[in-house]
């Protein structure tokens, strides 16, 4: 059995990926063309999704998308803390 993740460390790692996601997102718009940051995107992108789903098991959704990974038998995120409010670990 794993131990249950840090909230605080998951959601610091949701928002410095998130960070660099939407950052080559914005490059990616004026250099289409760039391989490279395509490949930085698509690796961030997938480490951000990972990070949500990961949240999402232990703490509830942060996004409608990750909702089947804590709420499979009933609609429950609303029984858990809000990510702004204290939680820490």
């Amino acid at each position: 059995m794993t131990n249950k993740p840090c909230r605080k460390d998951l959601l610091e790692r949701i928002n410095a990926v998130s960070f660099a996601v939407d950052d080559v997102k914005l490059y990616l718009d004026t250099h289409p063309e760039d391989m490279e940051a395509l490949v930085y995107f698509q690796e961030y992108s997938k480490m951000r999704n990972e990070a949500l789903r990961e949240y999402a098991t232990y703490y509830g959704p942060l996004t409608i998308d990750t909702t089947i990974a804590s709420c499979s038998d009933r609609w429950n995120w609303i029984n858990e803390p809000w990510p702004w409010q204290e939680g820490g670990c």
